[in-house]
């Protein structure tokens, strides 16, 4: 009886561990990046948030993207791909809209995600525009913005609420579902999402007609043997990397690399 309950136990922490890994891991590149990065503090409303920022190694002002967590929030691999981004030339900031919270499973990040007010989820990320656009000065006034997941959602939802977004590039989220959310878009949306989540790649035709019928850009691309989540998933540093997601990720940095460049 007391070795089950050993093995249980030991079973219940390893597993603990490799949740732990999937959504934590990035450090690495993190702590080898020659680009600065900064943590810094940004006002919303009567609150203060916390960003993290990363500057590329240019002459030059940059365009910036702003970048929308998974349910998990600010993990490590969130950072690293703002790192990422900013290795692409782009200044890289990712709020920290779930607050500093930590989670233990999946379903603490889903309870914790779906309380967050989308009031002050939007409010957020309008304080964290501001703050780009008028206090760092090596930016030069263009910005767009990204999201995984939820946020990949949260961003095609954005892109209807900011009209000084010059592009919005939407990883595996739901997407728009009625005239109202895409009236207001003022910039194209890129969508990048898996061959393998029907549950997302279900909204994508609703989406396209009412992008179409109010002359918007929208452009869908569905990567073929990958699933939900691919660009984490696909990271080479993921210790239970895919190969079908792999492949997805490759292709889609291939993809979105030279729209990043084409930011003002």
């Amino acid at each position: 009886m007391k070795r089950l309950i050993f093995m249980l136990l030991a079973g219940f922490v390893l597993q603990s561990l490799l949740a732990e890994e999937i959504k934590d891991f990035g450090r690495d590149r993190l702590n080898s990046s020659p680009r600065h990065a900064d943590w810094i503090d940004i006002k919303s409303d009567a609150r203060t948030i916390k960003a993290f920022v990363v500057y590329p190694e240019r002459k030059d002002k940059a365009p910036a993207v702003m970048v929308v967590s998974e349910i998990f929030g600010l993990t490590d691999w969130v950072r690293s791909l703002c790192d990422e981004l900013a290795e692409n030339g782009v200044i890289a900031i990712a709020p920290d809209l779930h607050g500093g919270q930590k989670f233990e499973d999946l379903d603490a990040a889903r309870k914790a995600t779906s309380a967050l007010p989308k009031e002050q989820v939007k409010a957020d990320l309008d304080s964290t525009a501001d703050y780009v656009l008028t206090k760092i000065p090596s930016c030069n006034g263009a910005l767009a913005v990204c999201g995984f997941c939820w946020g990949g959602g949260v961003t095609f939802a954005y892109a209807n609420e900011n009209p000084k977004l010059k592009a919005a590039y939407s990883f595996y989220g739901v997407a728009a579902d009625s005239p109202d959310k895409v009236k207001n878009i003022a910039c194209p949306v890129y969508g990048f999402y898996a061959e393998n989540d029907e549950r997302v790649n279900a909204t994508i035709p609703k989406a396209e007609e009412l992008m179409k019928a109010a002359g918007k850009k929208y452009e869908p691309v569905i990567y073929k043997g990958a699933g939900h989540g691919f660009m984490r998933s696909g990271e080479p540093a993921n210790p239970n990397v895919r190969e079908g997601d792999k492949k997805a990720r490759d292709e889609a940095w291939a993809r979105w690399k030279p729209l990043l460049k084409q930011l003002p």
